[in-house]
C-alpha cells in the first residue's frame, strides 16, 4: 500500500479540453484546413439559388420520411454494424441522399443531410470532432455534386428520347463520381493521418466489398430519384428495400468477420481454408502450378517478453499488412496461428515462389514498427527477421495439407540453419492413409 496520497490530474475542460487536441498535429490541421476549405464550397453550391417550390419541399419531405424510416427501423442493426467496423463504414443513407443531390436544391439537400446525421448522433459511437467533420464532409459533396449536375443540364425526365436517356445517365455518373470523390479525399485524408501505423488502401478506401456495397447504395439512391419524380408513392418501397439492404449488409460482415482474424485483419484459417480450396481445385482442374508460403516470425516470444503483448500484437498487424503488400491482389494470406502466416500463390512455380519469398522476408526485414513498451513509452521495434518455407504443387504435393506440411517441414530446416531464410520443400511427402 502506498504511503503517498493519491493525485488525479485534472483534465482542461472548456475548448482546451476538447478530444480534438489530443490527435495527432498533422491530423488537426488537416481537419481545420478542410473544414475552412469547404466554406467556400458551400458559398459556390448556394450561389444563386432561389427559394424552394412546393414540388421541391414535397421532395424533401418524402426523401425525409424515408431517410427517417430507414434510421429508425434499422437502428439496432447499424448500431452492431458499426461495433463491428474497425476501418470504413459504409453509410447505407446514400439511397436517400443522393436523389435530393438530383432533384432538390442544395440548401434542402444540406437539410436532410443534418436532419439525417442528427439521428445517427445517437448510434454513431464516434467523438464529437470526427462526426462533425463526416458531417460535414458528406453536406459539402452533395453540394457540390448538386452543382455538378445542374451544370450538366437542363434535365427533363419526363420526355427523354433513346439518346437523351443515355446522356442523362452518363451525367448521373459523372455526378456519382463526384459525390463519391470529394468524401474520398475528406474521409480518406483523414483516415490517413489518424493513427500512427501506416494507413493502407484498404483501411483509407475499404474493401472491394465496401466499395461494391457503396456503388450499388448510390444506384439505389438513383432509382429512389427517377420513383420520386414519376411515381412519388412508389418512393414507400425503398424504404422497405433499405430496411432489408441494412440486413443482408450485416449479415455480409458477420460473414466477413467468421473468416478474418481480427488481430491482423488478414483470413484467419476457417477463411484461409475455404479460399485456399478453391484455389487449390482450379489448379487441379487445370493441372496448373500453386505455391504455398509458410511464414514463421524470428524470436516473436523475446518480443511479448521485453515490450509486452500489446507489442507483440502491433506487430503482428504491421506484418499481415506487408505480407498483404507484398503480394498480389489473387494471393490468399492468412494467419495460421501464434506468429505465422500462410499466403497462397495461384499459378506459381517454384523460381517465382521462392523470389515472392525472399521478397517479403526482405520487406519485414526492412520494417519499423511504432508502438509502446511495457510501461506505456513510445518504442521502436526494427529489424525482425523471419523464416519461410516454400512448398509447391505438384512438385511438393498432391493435397493442400501435403503442401502445408511440407512448407513447415521446409520453415524447421530454415530456423535449424540459422533463421532469417527462404528455404525450398526438399521431397515430396506422401499423404498419410487415414486410420482404419
Amino acid at each position: 500500500m502506498s504511503d503517498e496520497p493519491s493525485v488525479e490530474r485534472a483534465q482542461p475542460t472548456g475548448i482546451r479540453g476538447w478530444a480534438l487536441w489530443r490527435r495527432p498535429k498533422p491530423f488537426i490541421v488537416f481537419l481545420l484546413l478542410m473544414e475552412a476549405l469547404s466554406i467556400p464550397g458551400f458559398a459556390l453550391a448556394f450561389a444563386g439559388s432561389g427559394l424552394p417550390n412546393r414540388l421541391e419541399w414535397f421532395g424533401f419531405a418524402i426523401l425525409t420520411a424515408g431517410a427517417t424510416a430507414h434510421i429508425q427501423l434499422t437502428q439496432r442493426q447499424e448500431e452492431r454494424r458499426r461495433s463491428r467496423t474497425r476501418t470504413v463504414l459504409i453509410d447505407l443513407t446514400a439511397v436517400w441522399v443522393f436523389p435530393a443531390v438530383l432533384i432538390i436544391p442544395a440548401e434542402l439537400t444540406v437539410l436532410l443531410i443534418l436532419i439525417i446525421r442528427a439521428q445517427r448522433w445517437f448510434t454513431a459511437r464516434r467523438p464529437a470532432h470526427n462526426f462533425i467533420y463526416s458531417t460535414v464532409s458528406h453536406c459539402l459533396a452533395a453540394s457540390l455534386a448538386h452543382l455538378t449536375f445542374d451544370s450538366l443540364g437542363p434535365h427533363v425526365w419526363s420526355s427523354l428520347t433513346l439518346l437523351g436517356s443515355l446522356r442523362e445517365f452518363a451525367a448521373l455518373i459523372i455526378t456519382a463520381l463526384v459525390y463519391e470523390a470529394v468524401q474520398i479525399v475528406y474521409v480518406g485524408g483523414i483516415l490517413s493521418l489518424a493513427g500512427p501505423s501506416r494507413p493502407t488502401l484498404s483501411s483509407i478506401l475499404g474493401s472491394k466489398a465496401d466499395n461494391l456495397l457503396e456503388a450499388i447504395t448510390t444506384g439505389l439512391g438513383a432509382v429512389t430519384a427517377i420513383l420520386l419524380i414519376t411515381m412519388p408513392p412508389a418512393v414507400a418501397i425503398m424504404a422497405v428495400v433499405t430496411v432489408v439492404f441494412n440486413r443482408l449488409a450485416e449479415l455480409d460482415q458477420l460473414q466477413n468477420d467468421a473468416r478474418t482474424d481480427p488481430k491482423t485483419a488478414v483470413y484467419n484459417m476457417r477463411g484461409w481454408s475455404e479460399s485456399a480450396e478453391r484455389a487449390f481445385g482450379r489448379a487441379t482442374r487445370s493441372r496448373g502450378n500453386l505455391a504455398l508460403l509458410m511464414i514463421d516470425l524470428d524470436h516473436f516470444k523475446w518480443i511479448n517478453d521485453s515490450h509486452g503483448h500489446p507489442a507483440g500484437d502491433d506487430v503482428l498487424r504491421r506484418v499481415a499488412q506487408a505480407i498483404d503488400e507484398a503480394t498480389r491482389p489473387t494471393d490468399v494470406v492468412g494467419r495460421y496461428g501464434g506468429e505465422e502466416f500462410l499466403v497462397l500463390l495461384p499459378d506459381t512455380d517454384e523460381i517465382t515462389a521462392a523470389g515472392a519469398a525472399e521478397r517479403i522476408r526482405g520487406t519485414i526485414a526492412e520494417l519499423r514498427i511504432v508502438t509502446t513498451d511495457k510501461r506505456g513509452a513510445q518504442t521502436t521495434i526494427a529489424g525482425r527477421t523471419t523464416s519461410i518455407g516454400v512448398a509447391v504443387y505438384p512438385d511438393h504435393g498432391d493435397t493442400l495439407d501435403i503442401l502445408m506440411q511440407a512448407a513447415d517441414a521446409a520453415v524447421y530446416e530454415a530456423k535449424e540453419n540459422g533463421r532469417n531464410q527462404v528455404r525450398i520443400a526438399a521431397e515430396k511427402l506422401a499423404d498419410t492413409p487415414d486410420s482404419p
